[in-house]
């Protein structure tokens, strides 16, 4: 979590400041960059980094969580517009993601030096970790009767199945770049064989 005094700078320089920590993100993964770059980029002397971070990590994750509130409004809206149907919303939730020209090197350093922590995180967007009040939020806006569960407990878990998937499927069409529409026909095949066994009746999509 960023310093009280990267909130009370001046909007303008903290855009600056997110800016070029984006920039170094987007160039390297966490582990490869550079606070020197990030400084250099922002204009700032080394010693003000510390003044606004703990450290690089605490910048990255700053970052990353930002980004995931942004998706999880993204994910609600679609859900909402879907009428709770988790596979349909899961399906463009994807195809959204995979088609951000703006983040794609950000989330394509993050995809391929998954830590657990940032799977966590990233998580958040569209389920939740833990059998919590959040969960019980976003589980709410999920039409239950379609799906073949008896209980809350197990949505929470077909969440996480469906989670592991399609995390495997961001990874999947990061690390072999492929072409939206091939990392897409990939994952419809993947959502469809889930739903043939959690679908009450089973819709195809197109």
């Amino acid at each position: 979590m960023p310093k009280i005094t990267f909130f009370n700078l001046p909007e303008d320089k903290k855009e600056t400041l997110i800016h070029a920590a984006k920039k170094e993100f987007s160039r390297v993964p966490l582990y490869d960059a550079s606070i020197a770059n990030i400084i250099k980029e922002a204009g700032i002397p080394r010693g003000s980094f510390y003044q606004y971070f703990e450290d690089k990590e605490d910048a990255f994750f700053f970052l990353l969580n930002e980004l995931t509130k942004e998706h999880k409004y993204i994910f609600i809206h679609i859900l909402t517009r879907n009428k709770g149907d988790i596979f349909e919303t899961m399906i463009e939730f994807f195809r959204i993601i995979i088609s951000e020209e703006e983040n794609f090197n950000f989330l394509k350093n993050t995809f391929l030096n998954m830590t657990h922590r940032i799977e966590s995180t990233f998580s958040r967007s569209f389920s939740s970790n833990e059998r919590n009040e959040s969960f019980e939020k976003f589980s709410s806006l999920i039409d239950k009767s379609l799906l073949n569960i008896l209980d809350a407990n197990e949505l929470f878990y077909v969440l996480k199945i469906i989670a592991a998937v399609t995390f495997r499927s961001f990874v999947d069409k990061f690390a072999r770049d492929l072409p939206i529409e091939e990392a897409m026909n990939s994952y419809l095949i993947e959502m469809n064989l889930l739903k043939k066994g959690l679908y009450r009746d089973i819709p195809e999509s197109t």
